[in-house]
């Protein structure tokens, strides 16, 4: 049976690495910005920016089988160099826009239906200089867990951790040769991420495959946050 997947942000990086998978055997719904990769692949695209809209449901179907939340940050500062208007504009695109957007579907979510958001390697694993996103996303993590107890067993609700991602977010921190290298020496797998390997995990999260688990946050980051090779 095809599904009904709602994306939000899904036009590039790991949120377009789910499309690209999920287009071949469901209906895919992206809620973003911008949709100028998606000439090649058969979605339905609602514009929409997590920050300042609200999104029109009527847009989409009755029911919803699959939710994904891709939106994030990376703002790696000296927290004293960190403004209070930072910690508040990632709180905003990560948690409250995460909230704001599942308030608005979750009486479309289908019985037995899964929902995946996204937090980082450095909330379980402190590490300098994430003060604000590890707290953005330390938010959603907290949220995902008291959601999965309270939408059992009806709604599913997972979340992936990973740590650094060769997209376009990090691509300030991935931006030559010699820093994709030292990036990729802080991993014990010794490479850093590829947008294939977060959306893996997110399509197992959300098929039937995971159907016997909710609450979790996975972690997919080349061993960074439980081995210590140093």
């Amino acid at each position: 049976m095809e599904k009904n997947i709602l994306l939000i942000g899904g036009s590039h990086g790991i949120g377009f690495a789910m499309a690209e998978r999920l287009q071949k055997a469901n209906n895919v719904y992206i809620a973003s910005r911008t949709n100028e990769e998606m000439g090649n692949i058969n979605v339905t695209h609602i514009p929409f920016d997590v920050t300042t809209d609200t999104l029109d449901v009527s847009k989409l179907p009755n029911e919803i089988h699959g939710f994904a939340y891709c939106p994030g940050s990376i703002n790696l500062k000296p927290f004293k160099m960190m403004s209070l208007e930072t910690f508040q504009e990632d709180m905003q695109l990560n948690f409250f826009g995460l909230v704001n957007t599942v308030k608005n579907i979750i009486g479309r979510m289908a019985d037995d239906s899964s929902m995946v958001f996204f937090s980082t390697v450095a909330v379980g694993t402190g590490m300098p200089f994430h003060t604000s996103v590890a707290s953005a996303k330390g938010a959603i993590e907290g949220f995902a867990k008291s959601m999965a107890a309270e939408y059992a067993p009806k709604i599913r609700i997972n979340v992936v951790a990973p740590s650094l991602v060769d997209t376009p977010l990090a691509k300030r921190l991935l931006s030559n040769d010699k820093k994709v290298e030292m990036m990729s020496q802080r991993h014990p797998l010794k490479r850093v991420g590829k947008p294939e390997d977060i959306a893996n995990i997110a399509l197992f999260l959300l098929g039937e495959e995971s159907s016997w688990m909710t609450g979790q946050i996975v972690g997919v980051d080349g061993g960074m946050s439980t081995l210590n090779i140093s």
